[in-house]
């Protein structure tokens, strides 16, 4: 597993713009977590913003959302080349469904430690402190992590919502 935290132009460029999808869903009122698969050439294939509302779902996080639909639509043999890229490091539910769609990479910004500072104990966010290296580590095959990364931008990103 890697888990060096340096970004290829591609990585920085997409990480970027969950962060982006992130400020938009934040604009609207929408937790501002936000998730994209991309192919092995960088193509994006989907993004998801968090879904908590309108419903009040607490497992509608941007990436569970996102890996819900991308097993649907792609194998495992597939996803083993695509990267995850999230706003935020994937919690335990979310790495697992990352892990059991097939994914092969996973790109985030923000610590799943330092959401949980910023959090704290909020009701719409009761963080796990349970980093996804963690939840891969556990499984029979690998998924490369790279992450945190650009964590200060991410960081940002959570202002005045908890």
């Amino acid at each position: 597993m890697n888990s060096a935290n340096e970004l290829n132009e591609i990585d920085t460029q997409l990480l970027k713009k969950t962060f982006r999808l992130a400020e938009d869903a934040k604009q609207k009122g929408i937790h501002p977590f936000a998730a994209i698969l991309a192919d092995d050439q960088g193509q994006i294939l989907m993004d998801q913003i968090n879904g908590y509302l309108p419903d009040l779902d607490m497992t509608g996080h941007a990436e569970r959302k996102l890996m819900t639909r991308a097993s649907k639509a792609y194998r495992p043999d597939f996803l083993a080349k695509c990267t995850l890229y999230i706003s935020a490091e994937p919690c335990a539910m979310c790495a697992g469904s990352a892990y059991w769609a097939g994914v092969g990479r996973v790109v985030y910004g923000l610590s799943e430690a330092r959401l949980k500072r910023i959090t704290g104990n909020h009701p719409e966010n009761p963080t796990l402190d349970l980093p996804c290296r963690t939840v891969f580590n556990s499984g029979q095959r690998d998924v490369e992590v790279l992450g945190p990364c650009l964590e200060d931008e991410a960081a940002k990103l959570q202002e005045g919502v908890w």
